[in-house]
């Protein structure tokens, strides 16, 4: 699948959702592995894969000189069917959900014929640029800058996955998946930033990471500082900004010359954080819905 995605992807899409790292942390997990279709050609040689991630998504990948023109409908046929299956465990309408970059033409002609329907909602990718000065953080008195200091501190507690259920207000991440995202090949733990408040409370975290997978295909030497996540308890005091700039220090010193990050057309507040720190919209991706109905579900 890796090769594939690196065989039919631009080499300026390379890292676009799901990214080479993506992939590594989604195959991880059970469901996810679950929801995962190949087609392969006469020789056994993969031509398309598919896959349904924990939230949703409809993630694929096409050789289109090797592929049957069905495959597209087959892709989305797959999709329905992971949806259908979720909602009979959960007895709630759901939606098959998909994006790609807004000057992705011909994927978005693709959903569209599909049945899926252009959302509001859009992911930004910001960057910036490491040659020039990043300023030093500074955190507010008490509060202290450390790195995650292992799995064990995922798998023996909770906290980092709560802090970052509560500063996104989701309920979607799980330990397993805090573990696959420390078990990429490229995890660097020292990396994996964490703010701790006076009263030892976990206030904020960044992983920043760089993938040198991705960066020898793009030819660039990009590195990445997010999630960025912050309590709800602990906005508005910086943290994020320190974090960032902390981030892009550790990945100036280990060679990298752009920092990239992304994040909601909602989030106000992480954009605002980016932007104070030198970070600049540089791409846009769409969202789409497709209906999955309760009675295709339960037959």
């Amino acid at each position: 699948m890796l090769d594939l995605l690196a065989a039919v992807r631009p080499a300026d899409r390379i890292a676009a959702y799901p990214s080479i790292v993506d992939l590594h942390e989604l195959l991880a997990l059970s469901q996810v592995r679950t929801n995962t279709r190949l087609w392969v050609d006469a020789t056994d040689r993969l031509v398309a894969f598919a896959l349904v991630d924990q939230d949703r998504n409809l993630l694929f990948e096409v050789d289109r000189h090797a592929a049957p023109p069905s495959i597209d409908a087959k892709i989305v046929a797959w999709g329905v069917t992971c949806v259908r299956r979720a909602m009979q465990e959960s007895g709630e309408p759901l939606t098959l959900d998909a994006s790609c970059r807004d000057d992705d033409t011909e994927r978005m002609a693709l959903l569209e014929g599909n049945g899926f329907v252009i959302q509001a909602s859009r992911s930004l990718r910001m960057a910036r640029s490491l040659t020039e000065p990043v300023p030093e953080p500074q955190l507010p008195p008490g509060f202290r800058l450390r790195h995650v200091a292992g799995e064990h501190e995922v798998e023996e507690a909770t906290a980092l996955v709560e802090l970052h259920r509560a500063a996104f207000g989701t309920a979607n991440m799980t330990v397993e998946e805090r573990l696959a995202m420390m078990r990429v090949p490229d995890y660097d733990p020292e990396l994996d930033l964490l703010v701790v408040a006076p009263d030892g409370r976990m206030a904020a975290y960044c992983m920043a990471s760089i993938s040198r997978e991705e960066n020898e295909l793009s030819g660039r030497k990009d590195g990445y500082t997010d999630p960025v996540a912050t309590h709800p308890d602990f906005r508005r005091r910086g943290l994020a900004r320190a974090l960032l700039l902390t981030a892009m220090q550790e990945l100036s010193r280990r060679g990298m010359e752009t920092a990239l990050l992304g994040t909601s057309s909602e989030n106000i507040a992480m954009q605002r954080a980016a932007q104070a720190v030198g970070f600049h919209t540089v791409s846009t991706s769409v969202w789409y819905a497709k209906q999955v109905s309760q009675e295709a579900a339960a037959g």
